[in-house]
């Protein structure tokens, strides 16, 4: 059975077709591209993160032993945030006739919320050089996984041909 927006309340539509949540996709990336993608992603944001602590630690000295700087606290956070992106672009992809717009404000929105504990932490005393630098290692995370994911896995404009179009 095909999913519709009519099946929503009628006082949510308008809001499901403004984000263009219409279950009318095109083609979803397939899975072998979405994996490739997925570990481009986390590997690339590992390594964005490595290189900006690395110029971090560097451009401001007092912050070298900061405790987030380092790869086990930062990089288990990281593939969490980034995993939980690729599950949502293919989700994206089969619920939105314009995926990458919905998906490129869904990054957005979720950077801008990932970045409120830095703005805590700084708020409850941590250094103010190392929470900017975690607070680009947010951006560049966000940058790294949306560009991966919609580059290296991208939705078709040609619908897969059903067994019933096929067979007619």
């Amino acid at each position: 059975m095909k999913m519709s927006i009519e099946r929503f309340p009628r006082a949510l539509q308008p809001l499901l077709r403004f984000f263009h949540v219409d279950f009318e996709p095109p083609q979803p990336p397939s899975t072998a591209e979405w994996v490739l993608a997925s570990l481009v992603s986390i590997i690339g944001s590992l390594v964005a993160d490595m290189i900006l602590v690395a110029i971090g630690t560097r451009v401001f000295p007092s912050v070298k032993n900061y405790g987030h700087f380092h790869f086990s606290d930062y990089s288990k956070l990281t593939i969490i945030g980034v995993v939980i992106a690729c599950i949502g672009w293919p989700i994206i992809a089969r619920i939105s006739s314009r995926p990458r717009w919905l998906f490129y404000r869904t990054a957005i929105v979720v950077t801008v919320v990932l970045l409120i504990p830095d703005v805590y932490i700084w708020h409850q005393g941590q250094p103010t050089k190392g929470v900017i630098v975690l607070m680009c290692m947010h951006l560049a995370i966000a940058l790294v996984t949306y560009n991966a994911l919609v580059h290296i896995a991208p939705t078709h404009r040609h619908r897969r041909r059903t067994r019933q179009t096929s067979l007619q």
